[in-house]
């Protein structure tokens, strides 16, 4: 398993560094732990008007802030909005909601005065720089705020309605050590943690059937709802619940570009809620036979999920709940042949394989070459972090030494002291052998950056398969000893199987 928490990647860092609410339901206000423990109380927001009829699906999401809430986000959300309104009443909830100024778009027209752009790399280094802000173009009902998401799913699997109730939720996601520390991050800043969303399904036995779709970093985490108060130490109780995630709770994952061509995407979202239309990542329709795996007319979630895993070009890992749960319940010993195997994780290894032109049984000990490599490259990266930081904290010092007030942009004599010492500030840094130093490093960091994020990209469908042909064992070990835990995986695979 490629551990990202353990590495540095320049482009992915860019991808990580990153109130109000409404009831749908009758029952008391949900408390969430980053709300209530984390965060400041924030004012309401007007709720919209419900759907008429029980709602079906919701889709949310987006950045915790506007420079978090990259414009694939907004085309993720609109491009599932429109796939899943054709099926009944839903919900959208989107960024900080009606009339926020917070897509962050890509701008190649913006540039930034040489010396300037020194400076704020040096004392105040942030991405978006090179991006512009503007309206969503999204019909949204309100925003993504973490106590909004859990109301919204509290009321709607409170309501009257059997048929079943998707969830999507596109945006970042932030990890811990273990699976039931991961969080999606939502509007405020908040977070949506794992446990929070454990004790909304917990507290009303018997719900509808709920499915979730997290394309976020570390949303892998989520996978622990398979069990009650996501704690895999406590049985799985036989309630419909399920999910499918973009990656697993240890590794990052694609999907939140400024860049508005969505040719250059590669992510999880794009190739699975494409997949739900029956199309490729470009929106040409595909042959059934791509799609439909077990032909009963009808695209899966699971299916979805599967044409993701093969398709994607990017470094997602995606797993489901049923697999983790199999990782949790399968016994050791080990099992003869493959009875039982889900046909899904057949048909991918036997996709992918083909695609990448390899014999499934090759794939470990290619995948082991490229974790050591990964490794090496990750060293690298810690030694260069640790010199840079070094170096730059002694060329700031010296910097501000002579111009306090730079560290500053607000203070009333910054723009001039620009005017009148920028010329002496460009040669103090074009003559500091610390300026010259930290240069080389940046280079040495973005080339071994590059290679990096390139090995893990190239990495994640040797690693796809990897995990498939452990599914398929477990999955076999399982059902020879057949009994609840065999019953309740197959619970979890039917409710995955589900169709919008």
């Amino acid at each position: 398993m490629i551990d990202r928490r353990a590495s540095w990647s320049l482009p992915l860092l860019f991808a990580l560094t990153a109130g109000g609410s409404y009831a749908l339901g009758s029952r008391a206000p949900i408390a969430t732990r980053a709300s209530d423990e984390r965060a400041p109380a924030r004012g309401s927001v007007r709720a919209p008007s419900p759907p008429a009829g029980p709602l079906r699906w919701i889709v949310a999401g987006g950045g915790a802030s506007p420079d978090l809430n990259q414009v694939q986000l907004e085309q993720d959300i609109a491009l599932a909005r429109e796939t899943f309104a054709p099926h009944g009443p839903g919900l959208t909830l989107f960024a900080g909601g009606p009339g926020s100024r917070a897509v962050q778009v890509l701008d190649p027209a913006l540039t930034m005065d040489p010396l300037r752009a020194r400076l704020a790399g040096l004392l105040d280094p942030r991405a978006g720089r090179d991006a512009s802000y503007r309206a969503t173009a999204i019909v949204t009902d309100g925003p993504a705020s973490a106590r909004a998401i859990l109301e919204a799913i509290d009321g709607a699997i409170t309501s009257s309605s059997d048929g079943p109730l998707t969830v999507l939720l596109a945006g970042h996601g932030q990890g811990g050590d273990t699976p039931r520390e991961s969080s999606f991050l939502t509007w405020g800043p908040d977070e949506l943690w794992v446990e929070d969303l454990a004790a909304v399904l917990d507290d009303v036995p018997g719900h509808r059937p709920v499915r979730f779709v997290i394309t976020s970093c570390y949303s892998g985490g989520f996978a622990e709802l398979a069990f009650p108060a996501a704690d895999p130490e406590r049985e799985a109780e036989p309630t419909d619940r399920c999910g499918l995630f973009a990656t697993t709770f240890d590794r990052a994952a694609s999907g939140c570009d400024p860049n508005p061509d969505r040719g250059a995407q590669e992510g999880y979202g794009i190739h699975f809620i494409h997949a739900l239309r029956g199309e490729d990542r470009a929106g040409r329709p595909l042959a059934t036979r791509e799609l439909d795996l077990d032909g009963d007319g009808a695209i899966s979630l699971l299916e979805a999920h599967t044409r993701a895993r093969v398709a994607s070009g990017s470094l997602d890992v995606p797993v489901t709940t049923s697999e983790r749960y199999l990782r949790v319940a399968a016994p050791e010993a080990p099992a003869i042949g493959e009875t039982g195997a889900p046909a899904e994780e057949r048909a991918m290894i036997e996709r992918l394989s083909a695609r990448l032109g390899i014999e499934p049984r090759d794939a470990r000990s290619r995948l082991t070459w490229m974790e050591e490599e990964l490794e090496r490259l990750g060293g690298e990266l810690d030694r260069i972090e640790e010199e840079l930081a070094g170096v730059e904290e002694e060329l700031a010092a010296s910097l501000l030494h002579r111009w306090p007030v730079l560290d500053d942009p607000w203070h009333p004599r910054f723009e001039a002291l620009l005017s009148s010492e920028g010329p002496a500030i460009a040669r103090f840094l074009d003559r500091s052998r610390l300026a010259a130093r930290r240069g080389a490093l940046l280079a040495e960091q973005g080339d071994v950056a590059e290679d990096h994020d390139r090995l893990l990209v190239t990495a994640a469908p040797l690693e796809r398969i990897v995990r498939a042909l452990e599914t398929i064992e477990l999955a076999a070990r399982l059902h020879a000893e057949g009994g609840p835990r065999w019953a309740r995986y197959q619970a979890l695979l039917t409710c995955e199987r589900g169709a919008l």
